[in-house]
Parts: C-alpha cells; sequence; structure tokens
C-alpha cells in the first residue's frame, strides 16, 4: 500500500522516493509562496530570447514602487532648491544702487538799503514795520490743510509738511543757530546723502551755488552783532504736491524777521568805516526771505528726515560787496550802503563766472520808529 502522498500508479522510474526525493528536503513555507513575486515572460519574449529563463527576477529598486515616486520627487527638490541658491548668489544681474539725495542748489541775495539804517527799541521797531503782525517762531509756520494724494494719505502728507517746519525753525528761528552755535539740530533733520555736502559746506563755505553755509541756515557774525530780541517774527507758506508715487516735494516760502544790535566790543573793520559807525544802544531789524524746495520720501517719513534741493535767499539791509556765503553780515542802525556795488562781471571772462548778485532793499520795508534812536 502507497504512502499518502504517493501517486495510485506508484513511485515513478521505480525509485525509492521517485523523482522528488531531492527536493524532498526543500519546505516551502505558505506565507514564503504567498509573499513570492513571479514575473512570466510573455510568447513573444520567449520566442526572441529561448535561451531566457521563463521567470524575470525583479530588481529591489522595481519593488521600491511608491518609495521610488517619493525618492525622486526629493532629489528634485533638493535640485531645484540648489540651482535657485545658485543662481541668487552668482545671477549676473546686479542689485539696482539706492537712489541718491540731489544735491542742494542755493543762492544768497543781499538786499542794499537806499538810506541809513533806521535804529531804536525793538519793540517800537517791531510795531512799526511791515512784521508788525507777524507772529512769533514757530507759531508763524502753519500747516496748511491738506488732502490725499494718488499715492500718499492726507497723515503721511502732514507728516512731510511737519519734518519740513522743523526743519525751518531749527535753521531759521533757533537762537544757537542764529549766533554761530551747534549746528547738529539741523544735520539730524538732513538725507544722509546730503551730510557730506552739508559738512563742507560749513566748513569750507563758498557762494559757487553749491556750498554755501547760509544756503542750508541763517546765521549772523556773533563777532559783529547779537540778537536783541530771541523772538522771531515770521510770516509765510507751507505747501505739499506729490511728485513721484513715492516722492513728495515740500515748496515752503517764509519771511523771518531779525532785531539785531552790535555786539560788545564789536570791532569797526573797514567796511563800517566806509558805511558808519553803527548807533550805540540801537536796535535794527534784518530781514530775512527763504524760499526752499524739499524732497521727502517714504522713507524719510520713517526717519524724519528731508533734502533740501534749492534755496533761495535774500536778506538785507546789507552791502552788496559782503560776502554773504558763510555769514549774513548786515548794517546796523545808523549805518548805510554808501557808493556799495556789486563787482563786474565780465562776460567774455574764461574760467569761473561771477554770479555776485545784489538787489537794493525797498524804503517801505524798513521800519519807521516813533522814536528813533539817534
Amino acid at each position: 500500500m502507497t504512502g499518502p502522498g504517493d501517486p495510485p500508479e506508484g513511485t515513478p522510474d521505480g525509485a525509492p522516493g521517485g523523482g522528488d526525493d531531492e527536493y524532498r528536503s526543500v519546505v516551502f513555507d505558505e506565507r514564503f509562496v504567498r509573499a513570492a513575486r513571479l514575473q512570466e515572460f510573455s510568447a513573444d519574449e520567449r520566442l526572441g530570447e529561448h535561451h531566457a529563463p521563463a521567470v524575470k527576477i525583479r530588481h529591489a529598486w522595481l519593488r521600491l514602487g511608491g518609495s521610488r515616486q517619493a525618492v525622486l520627487l526629493v532629489l528634485l527638490i533638493v535640485l531645484a532648491f540648489g540651482t535657485a541658491v545658485y543662481m541668487g548668489v552668482r545671477h549676473p544681474y546686479k542689485a539696482p544702487e539706492p537712489v541718491r539725495a540731489e544735491p542742494l542748489r542755493s543762492s544768497v541775495v543781499p538786499l542794499a538799503p537806499p538810506a541809513a539804517v533806521p535804529g531804536a527799541t525793538p519793540t517800537d521797531l517791531f510795531a512799526h514795520s511791515p512784521a508788525a503782525d507777524y507772529r512769533i517762531g514757530a507759531a508763524g509756520i502753519n500747516l496748511p490743510s491738506v488732502q490725499r494724494s494718488a499715492h500718499f494719505s492726507d497723515g503721511q502728507i502732514v507728516s512731510a509738511l511737519a519734518i519740513a517746519k522743523d526743519y525751518l525753525v531749527r535753521s531759521s528761528v533757533d537762537p544757537a543757530t542764529l549766533t554761530g552755535g551747534s549746528v547738529r539740530p539741523v544735520r539730524l533733520l538732513l538725507d544722509t546723502g546730503q551730510l557730506d555736502q552739508f559738512d563742507r559746506s560749513l566748513a569750507h563755505p563758498d557762494d559757487n551755488g553749491r556750498d554755501a553755509a547760509t544756503g542750508w541756515l541763517v546765521r549772523f557774525d556773533a563777532k559783529q552783532l547779537r540778537l536783541a530780541d530771541r523772538n522771531v517774527r515770521v510770516n509765510g507758506t507751507l505747501d505739499a504736491t506729490e511728485l513721484s508715487p513715492d516722492t513728495l516735494d515740500v515748496a515752503a516760502d517764509y519771511t523771518f524777521v531779525y532785531a539785531v544790535e552790535p555786539a560788545p566790543g564789536a570791532p569797526v573793520d573797514a567796511a563800517g568805516q566806509h558805511t558808519g559807525t553803527p548807533t550805540a544802544g540801537a536796535a535794527s531789524l534784518v530781514t530775512v526771505r527763504r524760499q526752499l524746495h524739499f524732497r521727502i520720501g517714504r522713507d524719510d517719513l520713517a526717519d524724519h528726515r528731508l533734502a533740501v534741493v534749492q534755496s533761495s535767499l535774500q536778506a538785507g539791509p546789507m552791502n552788496c560787496s559782503s560776502d554773504p556765503a558763510d555769514t549774513l553780515h548786515p548794517l546796523l542802525a545808523g549805518q548805510h550802503a554808501g557808493p556799495d556795488r556789486p563787482a563786474g562781471t565780465d562776460p567774455y571772462a574764461q574760467g569761473r563766472v561771477n554770479a555776485a548778485l545784489c538787489g537794493e532793499l525797498s524804503a517801505t520795508s524798513q521800519p519807521t520808529p516813533s522814536r528813533p534812536i539817534r
């Protein structure tokens, strides 16, 4: 009787264990059989390569399936990121250079009086001058009503006007600035691109239209005079206009009136001998009109800075021959301009053009004190 695993016709080939004896030691676990992945060649593949085995072994990389796609995706991301970093470091385009502020262009024009300069007390002089109704100091610089522009809100425009007002006060009203004191408060308001020009103008003033100290601020020769009244009379207008989507132009047109008197021990120089000796104990008025254009960008609003791009100053009473590039040298009470006239200009001369200008101070702009001091 055959065993339970033998076929009905008995063991083939008459062998004790049959033809499968050599495989009896191999036991295939059921899980192994189910997990086995076999791929059978097609009929065409078997006909084309008769020597190839009927079953093709799948490589481990092909068995990864979804994992392979994930790895490829990660490699693609790493490659794209590396390319972006490389292009960011080695790209051929240069970063745009920051826009520098325009340099200041300035002019200073002395105004010569038609007669001797009136002298009296500061109160009497102001009361009988065109500045009688002017406000005092910063109160005379009022901000106008504003409306938003295409690219700036009304709040931003008000901020720009406030910066311009602050500059006018520090450069035209502050007694320390007027008498040759520290200029740091004025400097702190300037665009950083103009600081070199400002420092050069203060260190080496020149009437070349770019480097006049009086183009930036109002100051007098402290050796010649002092303020007889610290209350400066002020009147004028401020206006803001959008120049570009990122820049505002602020225009200022203000008249400042100062009461001055001779400084103690002031020397009488050659010019003073020709224009008369100042009246002792008498004050006189100096009128300065400043017309300025400021550029204020969006960054300047946050930094509380501005660029002074144009300055036109007229001041009198002064001699035409006075050099106003450094400080203003007004005529004091009792002095007069005499025959002083600006130096002649030769249009045929080569080289630098003599740009000296001088005007005549209107008689109606001078005070008519009720009790002049003689």
